[in-house]
């Protein structure tokens, strides 16, 4: 099923469909911004950031995460291969760093062209299930077709990891502590391999040697990945950034920008339903202030609404960038992915100061 934000607000907002190829213009009463204020950022280089979406990782009803520790086993490369299945690749592109020889993954959503929010699972999808050892589930209401097929599948034997479960991320949260997109925390994502790992040594006990030398490449990698991310927050605090969806919440607050979007438009965009009309307004005030320096785009899920808000950001010297759910291009590893992701970010922002 194709997901439609249709925009028709008959008190503040009136979108009109202009010809076939699906333009759409705003029309809007007069003064519709009195009243509506966007903070102005702080000047270049600054270090202090304010928190417009706070950024409070839930921990209630979250298992506590393993601590790899040191193994006495020998490191090698003989052994037996785990078979995993991962519902999205960025999970899967970690789980096979971590495994390395010793894991054979099928990622199954990788195509880019794919909503991953209404993926209909098929054949091939439940016996790649049916057939795992190790299932990796991102949850939170982001892949239930993949819950669905874990609980059809039934296998007592099989170890499951639920991601949003072991977190303590629960779909009934807000904006961010019922916040999906759990791969772009960092903090998620580091506790999310100290979950693999601890699952991986469980399967395969004789292998916590090899796998041990794995999770310390990785989170050596990862850390050197998440340094751009206080590197951003080190030199753009505090600056005024907006976001059509909720996909960027946990980066904004990771980076210390200043998230100003409206949540309930990002929230609503998100899961595919229409914004409510004063959240339009605002958020189209705000890109209207100036004072907004990027603008973040999901490129995965094209919509109309958010065509518009692009058009109407860069009219108002704000960078669009534009980021997507799953890991662009699918040979990439989640490193790569989410470092060009911060790189686009980091220069949108930096912009301002080299055209100075």
């Amino acid at each position: 099923m194709q997901r439609k934000v249709l925009i028709a607000i008959a008190l503040a907002v009136v979108v009109v469909g202009a010809g076939a190829a699906g333009a759409y213009v705003l029309s809007r009463p007069s003064a519709p911004c009195a009243g509506i204020s966007t903070p102005t950022g702080p000047s270049l280089n600054a270090t202090t950031a304010p928190a417009s979406v706070a950024l409070t990782p839930p921990t209630a009803g979250a298992a506590a995460v393993p601590s790899p520790d040191a193994a006495s086993a020998a490191v090698g490369s003989s052994g037996p291969v785990i078979n995993v299945v991962a519902a999205e690749n960025f999970w899967g592109s970690l789980v096979a760093q971590l495994g390395g020889a010793h894991v054979n993954v099928t990622s199954i959503i990788t195509d880019p062209n794919v909503d991953p929010h209404e993926y209909e699972a098929n054949d091939s999808d439940a016996i790649a299930v049916r057939n795992a050892q190790y299932v990796v589930l991102n949850n939170v209401g982001y892949d239930s077709w993949a819950t669905s097929l874990v609980a059809a599948d039934g296998a007592t034997n099989q170890t499951v990891l639920n991601i949003g479960d072991s977190l303590g991320v629960s779909v009934t949260g807000g904006i961010v502590t019922g916040n999906p997109h759990l791969w772009y925390n960092p903090t998620y994502v580091n506790e999310t391999v100290a979950w693999m790992y601890h699952n991986l040594t469980a399967i395969a006990p004789s292998l916590t040697g090899y796998f041990t030398e794995q999770y310390d490449n990785l989170t050596a990698s990862l850390g050197s990945l998440y340094s751009e991310v206080t590197e951003i927050r080190d030199q753009f605090a505090g600056t005024v950034v907006a976001s059509t969806e909720s996909i960027f919440v946990y980066l904004a607050n990771a980076t210390g920008l200043d998230l100003v979007s409206p949540p309930a438009f990002m929230e609503a965009v998100a899961e595919g339903n229409d914004p409510p009309g004063p959240s339009v307004v605002e958020f189209e005030c705000q890109l209207e202030s100036g004072h907004v320096r990027v603008l973040v785009v999901n490129a995965q899920t094209p919509l109309p609404i958010a065509t518009v808000l692009e058009t109407m950001a860069e009219s108002h010297n704000a960078t669009v960038v534009k980021v997507t759910e799953t890991v662009v291009p699918p040979t990439d590893s989640f490193q790569q992915w989410m470092g060009g992701e911060l790189n686009a970010l980091y220069v949108a922002l930096d912009a301002p100061r080299l055209t100075s």
